[in-house]
């Protein structure tokens, strides 16, 4: 589990869930719908990254990578969105969002493993091309802020290019491509299940249901897995995806 010691000491004496998110963060999205999944309460310490909020020092202590989201539970931070909405399920188990048995459990983590690898690589990749490409240039100051703070060199290294020439269209194609091999995938399964891992609904939708929200958003032709669509307009109708999604980020 990705728990970390803040070197913000602050967030020591937080008492309940506290989540540091971003509106329009798919990673942040998988967090609220857990939360609204389970109607559980929690602070909101919203983060505006298209402020650049997030690259601070008092956030980097908390959150070492400085990206959202970051939750604190009774003192206690975890990172990453897979661990962080696992640890809630386990923690707060009704309604439980896992399977059963044992082989459908490696099937959840599956999914939400593969959403995870392929979140900066392809995901964001993709999005920065086709929504954001020459719209998040970086001052200098905001340069030289970020990589003093920042250690992950994958993320550094999305960073300069990101913020400074941008994407290729190789690249981009590159991501679309690793993109496809997991909805086709997702389209063969749910053509035959209602979700991602048979009939229950479970961590693996929540992990990917964000990304087709964003995805969509940016231009990814989801036309072609018509399964995968409507998989996508069951969970539009849940409460967790109003609350969750759409009150914090109506249009993406």
């Amino acid at each position: 589990m990705g728990v970390v010691t803040p070197k913000n000491k602050e967030v020591l004496d937080f008492k309940g869930l506290h989540l540091y998110h971003s509106a329009l963060s798919n990673c942040a999205m998988r967090v609220r719908l857990v939360l609204e999944e389970k109607k559980l309460p929690w602070t909101s310490h919203h983060l505006d990254i298209t402020k650049k909020e997030h690259i601070t020092p008092e956030y980097f202590g908390i959150n070492p990578n400085g990206v959202v989201p970051s939750l604190v539970h009774d003192g206690v931070v975890i990172i990453e969105s897979d661990d962080i909405i696992d640890h809630i399920d386990q923690t707060f188990p009704d309604p439980p969002l896992r399977p059963e048995s044992a082989e459908d459990l490696e099937k959840m983590y599956w999914w939400m493993r593969s959403a995870v690898d392929i979140h900066v690589r392809a995901v964001k990749t993709f999005i920065y091309y086709h929504k954001m490409q020459g719209k998040m240039k970086q001052s200098e100051e905001q340069r030289e802020a970020y990589v003093k703070l920042q250690t992950n060199e994958e993320l550094l290294e999305f960073h300069r290019q990101s913020g400074n020439e941008g994407f290729s269209p190789d690249e981009a194609m590159a991501a679309e491509q690793t993109l496809d091999r997991f909805f086709e995938e997702a389209d063969a399964r749910l053509a035959d299940y209602e979700w991602l891992v048979g009939d229950q609904f479970t961590l693996a939708d929540i992990t990917w249901v964000p990304l087709h929200f964003t995805l969509s958003g940016a231009g990814y032709d989801f036309n072609r897995y018509p399964a995968v669509e409507a998989w996508a307009n069951r969970l539009r109708e849940r409460e967790s995806f109003k609350k969750g999604i759409l009150e914090w980020c109506p249009v993406f």
